[in-house]
């Protein structure tokens, strides 16, 4: 008799504690046990804002985050960075889960990151948010995300916001199942994006080999692999992903793509210094300082130029 007692109460522990895990994981998204801190007041406001998808055929949403003076200094136009989402995430995900506004902060105080209007897309596909599969960051049969993010988007910020036009001066970058997308649709909008970066990505995918930006990248003519500058990490508990970021980097070399690859400590997760939000929030400090370097560089060159010519008028 004790002993089906026991049992029974076992079962019905087990039971709990897989309830309890379903909700966690499946309902709650698996949030992170220990978030990153947030400072109480950067001066910076993140906002969602929605347009007409024709891509999609739905009304779609985004976040913005507007440089520091944007609405002072009216003739001044500024770099844009897009951001792209892991799986089970939305537009909010880089503002709720990885404390952005943050990092923004920090960088635009020491320069090393340029005054820059931020997006975050929401990258899900029709079948809407899941913790069971990634966003198809692609055209295909649950949407049309690629043309979404990589071309419809693209126009719709250069029109509601002050842009610099160039490719140059455009970035798109994501983590996880968002750094895929990034370079599965930057590679293909390079006349957009001119600057790539993924957290712990993964450069294949089993949709197949035309959605795989390590067999993209080898398509690409000479003078677009010129014009690419790629930041690459990946963490070292992330095994698989750590893998395909380094064939993907060694693919690189071989084209003499200009990129910088980093394999740091942790990696995805729910609780450590080095893991899950804490590794996408410690570490977007590296890319965007990445992405802040070219853009002063092109600003540099630019000026150059312009000096020359007004020079030999």
């Amino acid at each position: 008799m004790k002993i089906s007692k026991i049992i029974i109460g076992l079962v019905g522990a087990i039971a709990i504690l897989t309830a309890a895990g379903y909700y966690y994981v499946f309902v709650l998204g698996a949030p992170q046990l220990d978030p990153p801190q947030e400072e109480a007041d950067t001066g910076l406001k993140f906002q969602l804002a929605t347009f007409n998808s024709q891509a999609m055929g739905a009304v779609r949403n985004y976040g913005v985050i507007l440089p520091p003076g944007y609405n002072k200094n009216l003739q001044k136009r500024y770099p844009v960075i897009f951001l792209l989402h892991g799986g089970h995430d939305d537009a909010r995900a880089y503002a709720d889960k990885y404390a952005v506004l943050d990092v923004l902060h920090e960088l635009y105080q020491s320069k090393k990151l340029p005054p820059s209007i931020v997006i975050t897309p929401d990258g899900n596909d029709n079948r809407g948010s899941s913790p069971l599969y990634d966003p198809d960051y692609f055209d295909g049969p649950n949407g049309k995300v690629g043309t979404l993010i990589g071309s419809e988007l693209v126009q719709v910020v250069k029109s509601r916001y002050r842009t610099l036009q160039e490719p140059q001066f455009w970035a798109l970058g994501g983590l996880s199942s968002g750094g895929w997308g990034a370079f599965n649709i930057g590679l293909r909008y390079l006349n957009n994006f001119n600057i790539l970066f993924s957290h712990s990505g993964y450069f294949t995918d089993n949709s197949g080999s035309q959605n795989s930006p390590q067999q993209i990248v080898q398509q690409l003519p000479v003078k677009d692999r010129k014009r690419l500058r790629v930041y690459l990490d990946a963490g070292i508990n992330d095994t698989n992903l750590l893998a395909s970021t380094k064939a993907f980097n060694e693919t690189l070399n071989k084209l003499k793509i200009a990129h910088v690859f980093y394999a740091f400590p942790g990696g995805h997760g729910l609780s450590g210094a080095d893991v899950g939000w804490n590794y996408f929030h410690k570490h977007l400090k590296d890319s965007l300082f990445y992405v802040g370097e070219q853009f002063n560089e092109i600003s540099k060159l630019s000026a150059t130029s312009s000096n020359y010519k007004s020079n030999n008028k």
